[in-house]
């Protein structure tokens, strides 16, 4: 079975979990025909998204960024960084921000000064450079963080699962409901441990067993793409 592109539908998913500001909103328009152009997507799955940009579009500009703050930038459960879900504060982190920075300059992706590498925007970019394929495979890799980030964005009631829904349809994957650890105070949940003695579980798969997100390296020279 043929696995269609979804090259331009990866990078509308990737501006619309960016930080809605002005810019933002003003290319709306251009990312719903990209999205709807591409048909990478189900028709059910586009009205939602639809539905998202028609409410950043008409909200107020203040209360939108303020909103997008507060929700993913207030605790790791819908942290948009994936090595929140994965390592947690352990000492693993570091080095896995290193192999995937170098994986994006290798594949000619160059981080902006003060770019986190496992920002979900930024992995979507580099996984939009990649052969259809190898795409969805390195999306399938990462399902279990998606499906984590998934459950906390409908509890929260927001439309941003939407758009987490989308990146696990193209995976092949099914958007469903996890059950999720209960969240730790803002202070402790981003307070440095005592020890580094093992990553957190929040997104793994199985608890205590460390689910590191793989690259897919293509055995050719790829074509990249300039940040």
């Amino acid at each position: 079975m043929s696995i269609k592109t979804a090259s331009l539908s990866l990078r509308a998913l990737a501006r619309l979990l960016s930080y809605p500001d002005a810019e933002l909103r003003s290319h709306l328009d251009a990312l719903r025909d990209a999205l709807r152009s591409e048909r990478a997507l189900s028709t059910r799955r586009l009205d939602e998204l639809d539905a998202l940009m028609r409410s950043l579009a008409r909200a107020d500009a203040l209360d939108t960024e303020a909103a997008y703050v507060q929700l993913f930038d207030r605790g790791r459960a819908t942290s948009l960084h994936l090595f929140e879900h994965v390592h947690g504060d352990s000492r693993d982190r570091g080095p896995a921000m290193i192999d995937l920075a170098q994986t994006y300059e290798k594949a000619g992706l160059f981080l902006a000064p003060g770019e986190l590498p496992d920002y979900l925007p930024v992995v979507l970019e580099f996984v939009s450079t990649q052969p259809p394929r190898e795409a969805r495979a390195f999306l399938a890799e990462m399902a279990h963080i998606f499906n984590a980030l998934f459950s906390a964005l409908q509890q929260r009631d927001s439309a941003y699962a939407s758009v987490v829904g989308a990146l696990l349809e193209l995976a092949g994957e099914k958007a469903q409901a996890v059950k999720l650890p209960a969240e730790e105070p803002l202070d402790a949940s981003w307070a440095e441990p005592v020890v580094f003695d093992g990553c957190s579980s929040r997104g793994q798969a199985k608890p205590d067993q460390p689910q590191a997100v793989h690259i897919v390296r293509r055995p050719a020279t790829p074509t990249g793409a300039a940040a």
